[in-house]
């Protein structure tokens, strides 16, 4: 298993490096306009840091990780009321799972939780506050949503909009379809594998930065055709200016 993980990890590394190092564009969005991706890259690493601390336990030994896991504890207990993402998850689990097992899930379920929040609010002062992303300098759509074809029909504006909208609701309805996924594919799936703290770790990483990424996309989206309109907006206004001195 640690084998896979380096490889993938190898992988991974080469794939990003060859990918900004290159001039053109291919797969990866956002990457001439920072710091979406470095946001997206750290909340996914906070997930995992914290949980691994958490369920190091008191291997670690050490003030950092003590307060890390009080953190952690703190984070899974915010977001843990009736109805919550994280209550669907332990509602999820079978029925003859063990408290300890409950316990595990729970938290590290609300620690992922939370991360996945605070990079979801973090992104939106960066977009709110800071200009994100025209403060950077012009935006290039072409360079930055390589997947994304302006030429494929219907108008650029409403198909960025209508994008931005699929995305966010996607993202906001992830948390609470997953675990009923899983609870109706119980029977073909192993869920005896979260009693491995790696397991469990991996997965709720991904239970919830997948839906917090869907949503920094939809909402980067919605900015990118807020720009392109505003551009849109003054052309016309500049156009109509020029007519009305011109007949003048």
């Amino acid at each position: 298993m640690a084998q896979v993980v380096v490889l993938v990890a190898l992988l991974a590394g080469g794939f990003t490096f060859i990918e900004y190092y290159s001039q053109v564009p291919s797969i990866l969005e956002f990457r001439f306009a920072p710091p979406v991706n470095r946001l997206r890259y750290f909340t996914m690493f906070g997930m995992v840091l914290l949980m691994t601390v958490y369920f190091s336990g008191s291997s670690l030994n050490s003030p950092i990780a003590t307060l890390l896991g009080t953190l952690g504890s703190l984070m899974a207990s915010a977001v843990d009321f009736p109805y919550s993402p994280v209550r669907l998850v332990i509602l999820a689990l079978p029925a003859g799972s063990t408290a300890e097992t409950i316990a595990a899930v729970r938290d590290a379920a609300g620690i992922a939780y939370v991360v996945a929040l605070c990079g979801l609010v973090s992104f939106g002062i960066m977009v709110r506050i800071y200009g994100w992303p025209v403060r950077h300098g012009a935006f290039n759509v072409w360079i930055n949503l390589p997947l994304f074809d302006p030429t494929g029909g219907g108008d650029v504006l409403a198909r960025l909009k209508r994008d931005s909208i699929i995305n966010v609701v996607l993202g906001f309805l992830l948390p609470f379809l997953m675990p009923a996924v899983v609870k109706l594919a119980a029977p073909l799936l192993e869920m005896n594998a979260l009693t491995e703290p790696h397991t469990l770790i991996w997965v709720m990483t991904l239970w919830a930065f997948l839906p917090a990424n869907l949503i920094i996309r939809g909402v980067a989206l919605n900015r990118v055709a807020d720009i392109i309109e505003e551009k849109r907006r003054r052309t016309y206004a500049e156009a109509r200016s020029e007519e009305s001195l011109q007949t003048a």
